[in-house]
């Protein structure tokens, strides 16, 4: 099976794509296009994975740039040659042709950036965790500093866990509410007393607007819902399978 690669023209022209579990080597619960090392899946199907994405996005296999992801507003500035080890963040930006930045997911907010008249991009991991922390902020300021302009950043949201299917408990909404009221426009009445759905892509493009980009979007998939299509960590979870395949979202200029 060919991949399958979701895009945005609001990125163009910077090559790009919010890849699907289409296409890929992995078995069993991987099943598709896992492109997560961190995850029990074969080492050597994962490697084949990542190569498939690298001749998508047209980089060497080591120049396709990922991160070790920890729910964190932590940036880094990927050079020429990009790294050996993957660095503990969870956002990542560069000016810098053929390496590509990519970030992985399983319902958390694969967000890409492009500012392509100044030649910057960047990628960042936005669970609700990091979204809450500032990373999308921090992201675009390193843009920044790198040449980009605020005001000519797009950013577009890939696949992420659906409101309709992110049900959080009482202790959550109050984190978010303690913040101040308007974060209770993410929250809607859950099915059961004392639960609540969470908008958590809404909450990315609110972000992504209040920290000045040009134009924010969300590619509207949601990752819970379409099991043939996406991994997502929830999923598993409620099917009480072991483990769960991550998903890959890159850009390169």
């Amino acid at each position: 099976m060919t991949l399958e690669i979701l895009t945005s023209e609001d990125l163009a022209p910077a090559r790009h794509g919010f890849f699907t579990r289409r296409g890929g080597a992995s078995s069993g619960v991987y099943q598709g296009l896992n492109c997560g090392p961190g995850s029990s899946d074969q080492r050597a199907a994962v490697g084949l994975n990542r190569q498939r994405v690298a001749e998508a996005m047209d980089v060497d296999p080591p120049k396709l740039l990922s991160l070790q992801q920890y729910h964190s507003a932590e940036v880094v500035v990927a050079g020429p040659e990009g790294w050996e080890e993957r660095p503990k963040a969870d956002g990542m930006v560069t000016k810098h042709e053929g390496i590509a930045l990519a970030v992985l997911t399983a319902d958390c907010a694969p967000v890409l950036f492009a500012d392509s008249d100044a030649g910057v991009i960047g990628a960042a991991h936005a669970g609700w965790r990091g979204a809450f922390g500032g990373v999308l902020e921090e992201t675009v300021a390193a843009m920044v500093r790198l040449g980009a302009e605020r005001g000519s950043i797009s950013a577009v949201v890939g696949p992420t866990i659906s409101q309709r299917n992110y049900e959080v408990g009482e202790e959550f909404f109050e984190e978010f509410l303690a913040e101040g009221p308007e974060y209770t426009q993410f929250f809607v009445n859950g099915r059961a007393p004392g639960k609540y759905q969470f908008d958590l892509p809404g909450f990315v493009l609110w972000r992504l607007r209040e920290a000045g980009v040009g134009s924010a979007a969300w590619i509207r998939a949601c990752t819970y819902s379409e099991p043939d299509r996406f991994f997502s960590y929830r999923r598993s979870t409620h099917l009480k399978e072991p483990d769960y395949g991550r998903l890959i979202s890159a850009i390169a200029l």
